[in-house]
């Protein structure tokens, strides 16, 4: 099961309706019925352990103290209380649960449901097992009762008081994290810098050295844009960006402005333009040096991919020392947990949405994906903070991942039908963007890939064929833990460790079983790596004159244009590249006032 910041961040990626779920649901449940005899049969079976199950409730109730028949999967913390074994009358309704729970299985896996019928069928399916469960049942919950009988009933109360305060203030979910202790620019988003250029899409910050020397070539951190940058530079001391600051780098980082309706004809081009180009652009043009390094996130990481086949098409890739893919997926053959949702029918569903709106709002599809995953991210909070009385956690991920963006509807939908649907940019000339055929063969600067191994939205397999898809050197290293805590990995953390070697044989499979285990943060082999390839010593460039980091658009806000002098607007626009080649004309679009949300 994925984490919980993990699965939020899925939907928000995706952007679909549960509601898409129903049909292959009802597929399922016509299908069982066309066969009575096999329906008859597995319904006696089914009969017959539930007769078992009362026999054995039965012999507990006398005193038998035997090991229960049928057990919940070990990983499954529901049920961890000793009560649902040891109470005959609550071994029974467990059992009960399980018993119809694998019987629903059963079938969906026998049924003959393909493709994306049968993912959504087995979605759906999950979903109404998890709200069904008797721990969601107040008066069947052993530990709600223990609770509720030390604190001599208080519990119920505090928890009735934060069921009215989440019906009232948070559109009647439990709130998943107390964002009360959290504040950015203080121990959110904290390393301290400058925003050094703003323009419809993005601020840029460039961020103060910390080292007397840094290297040559600076660093552009390129985030997803579905939650705010900040990923990279969470709490002090758990921030990559601060890392890599401290390491001698000067580091920038691209922060989106959360998209309304007047930025809904922004499209996949845009974003390169106006962002990841134009970000590459300022760099260069402050720091005055020969090459820009860049590491991508997720989409921010698809984004880098596209970048650098663009710029190869034009002959310009050796404006980039190097770049790192983390935690992201360049060939989508397979998408993970999200590939559910990665079909025509839920795509067009998804764009007559947005179109009403003009984009796709963060905070519908954050609830939406809480109840596709409803154990995880509802019905324990509901335990927890209604039942019990309990407080949600003050956690700085799930803080940053409750702060979620929009997202234009050109652009998204652009996205998933190129990259989900068709998997074009895996395909030698089958992506073209700002009139430009992309081939990733022909990247051959070097690429350092980080992959994590409990990853549900880029699974490391997938993340593995970016090595073989570019042309160049490449590195590969499999981290432990998920896609964002594999991203958040100081350098102290005791549990942590990954996979290194350095050859990158096609079998992803193969490649781990020749790789070694080190026990350190892959940031620490990225350090390494990077050093070698970012240039001389020098004295730290100049930050230029701005607002303080984190800037405004993290905060919701506008502001005025700001470019660099000798980076115009025109040229950012047009080719990103400030060198005087022709590009595609740009509409001028001026930001609006309000809260871009």
């Amino acid at each position: 099961m994925a984490p919980l910041e993990e699965l939020s961040y899925g939907m928000n990626l995706t952007g679909q309706d549960p509601a898409e779920l129903t049909k292959s649901l009802f597929q399922l449940a016509a299908e069982i019925a066309q066969d009575p005899a096999e329906l008859a049969r597995s319904g006696a079976e089914l009969a017959l352990a539930e007769a078992g199950l009362a026999l054995e409730v039965s012999r507990l109730l006398l005193g038998s103290r035997e090991e229960p028949a049928i057990k919940p999967d070990p990983s499954d913390r529901r049920f961890n209380d000793p009560a649902w074994h040891e109470s005959p009358w609550l071994r029974g309704v467990l059992g009960s649960h399980l018993l119809w729970a694998r019987w629903w299985g059963k079938h969906m896996q026998a049924s003959r449901l393909e493709g994306p019928a049968r993912r959504k069928a087995a979605f759906a399916l999950n979903l109404l097992l998890d709200a069904a469960a008797p721990t969601n049942l107040p008066w069947l919950n052993p530990s709600v009762w223990k609770q509720t009988v030390e604190t001599g009933g208080m519990s119920l109360a505090r928890g009735g008081i934060n069921a009215l305060t989440d019906i009232l203030l948070n559109n009647g979910k439990p709130r998943q994290v107390d964002v009360t202790p959290f504040e950015l620019g203080r121990n959110l988003a904290a390393t301290p810098g400058r925003v050094v250029l703003r323009n419809e899409l993005i601020e840029l910050l460039m961020y103060e050295p910390q080292t007397e020397h840094v290297h040559r070539n600076p660093l552009v951190c390129s985030p997803p844009w579905i939650n705010k940058y900040y990923v990279m530079d969470l709490a002090p001391d758990r921030s990559f960006i601060e890392y890599a600051v401290r390491a001698g780098h000067t580091v920038f980082a691209i922060s989106y402005r959360n998209p309304d309706a007047s930025m809904k004809d922004l499209g996949m081009e845009d974003y390169l333009r106006l962002g990841w180009l134009t970000a590459v652009e300022a760099a260069q043009s402050i720091t005055e040096a020969p090459k820009v390094n860049v590491l991508g996130l997720c989409l921010g990481g698809t984004l880098t991919g596209i970048g650098l086949a663009y710029l190869a098409a034009r002959g310009e890739q050796e404006r980039i020392g190097w770049a790192a893919f983390t935690n992201t997926l360049l060939d989508f053959s397979e998408p993970g947990d999200l590939g559910v949702f990665a079909d025509e029918a839920g795509v067009r569903s998804l764009e007559a949405r947005m179109k009403k709106k003009g984009y796709l709002e963060a905070s519908t599809m954050a609830g939406t994906f809480d109840w596709m995953r409803g154990n995880d991210l509802v019905w324990s909070y509901v335990i927890s903070n209604w039942y019990m009385g309990k407080q949600p956690p003050a956690f700085d991920i799930l803080a940053w991942n409750s702060d979620s963006t929009n997202m234009p509807s050109t652009m998204h939908s652009e996205y998933l039908r190129s990259c989900y649907l068709e998997n074009r940019l895996a395909r030698p000339g089958a992506f073209r963007i700002a009139d430009t055929n992309l081939d990733l063969s022909r990247i051959d600067v070097p690429v350092y890939v980080l992959g994590a191994q409990n990853d549900h939205i880029a699974p490391w397999k997938g993340t593995y064929r970016t090595t073989q898809l570019v042309g160049g050197e490449a590195r590969y290293v499999l981290t432990s833990a998920g896609h964002i805590a594999g991203i958040v990995n100081p350098s102290d953390n005791p549990k942590t460790f990954h996979y290194v070697r350095d050859d990158r044989p096609a079998d992803p499979e193969a490649w781990l079983e020749g790789a070694r285990k080190v026990s350190r943060s892959w940031w620490e082999d990225w350090a390494e790596w990077a050093a070698e390839r970012s240039g001389d010593q020098v004295a730290p460039p100049a930050v230029p004159p701005g607002d303080p980091a984190p800037g405004r658009y993290v905060r919701n806000q506008v502001g005025g244009l700001r470019t660099l002098s000798g980076l115009t607007p025109q040229a950012a626009e047009s080719n990103g590249n400030g060198h005087g080649k022709p590009g595609r004309p740009r509409r001028t679009r001026n930001v609006s006032s309000g809260d871009g949300r």
